[in-house]
């Protein structure tokens, strides 16, 4: 899913992998974002292999009631304990506060397609924020992301955005942390196969990028971008 509440699903030389993963960081980096960041809330990252059959379902009627709201179809994809929606995300940054789960955002290293360049990179998506706690932005789950981002091996990190969106995500690359390329139409499979509806999908959105390992000018160019499976 994107960074952000979205209708129902309808469905240069190649860049190599920079070095190794460096899971030894994470104890420490954990550690340390286990800290209360700011009005009680406190970031956790999670492996996917980390959570518990109850965290699932918790992480699921987080989702329904946080994307609910915007239709019905949009909570649809998190029932019976489902916590993704398209691709099964491997490591997740997740805020908790005093009333649970006030946000997600969720990592996928994955092999991507840009132009003509195959391209491995960490995908953020399936992001998700209280109502109540709008102020917790994108900006402080990939804060919290960040220090195991750099350890995973990965040039860059990548997200979509829907135009609607740019002036909030323009604010967190105003550091340079960031950057938005637009002009990309990306494509993806369907979650799930329906027998009234294409097998992919092409969208028009834009693409946010943070170089991890590698520097901007490093991106490779293209006008499309094609996910080879369904977005996060």
């Amino acid at each position: 899913m994107h960074w952000w509440i979205k209708p129902a699903p309808q469905p240069k030389a190649a860049v190599p992998c920079v070095g190794c993963c460096c899971l030894w960081l994470f104890p420490l980096v954990k550690q340390q974002l286990e800290r209360c960041m700011s009005s009680g809330v406190h970031w956790k990252l999670h492996w996917e292999t980390e959570l518990a059959s109850s965290d699932h379902v918790e992480l699921a009627s987080f989702f329904r009631n946080t994307y609910g709201p915007t239709g019905k179809f949009n909570a649809k994809p998190f029932e019976d304990g489902r916590s993704w929606a398209g691709a099964r995300p491997e490591l997740r940054a997740i805020a908790y506060d005093s009333k649970g789960i006030a946000g997600h955002l969720g990592l996928l290293r994955r092999f991507i397609r840009v132009g003509e360049t195959e391209l491995l990179v960490a995908e953020l998506g399936l992001y998700g924020v209280r109502p109540d706690l709008e102020k917790l932005g994108i900006a402080h789950s990939i804060r919290a992301m960040a220090p195991v981002v750099e350890g995973l091996g990965v040039p860059f990190a990548f997200g979509t955005v829907r135009y609607a969106m740019r002036n909030h995500i323009e604010r967190f690359c105003r550091d340079g942390a960031a950057n938005i390329v637009s002009g990309i139409r990306v494509e993806s499979t369907l979650a799930d196969v329906y027998r009234d509806c294409p097998a992919t999908r092409t969208e028009d959105v834009l693409v946010v990028v943070v170089p991890v390992g590698r520097t901007m000018s490093d991106w490779p160019s293209g006008s499309l971008i094609q996910r080879r499976g369904p977005e996060l």
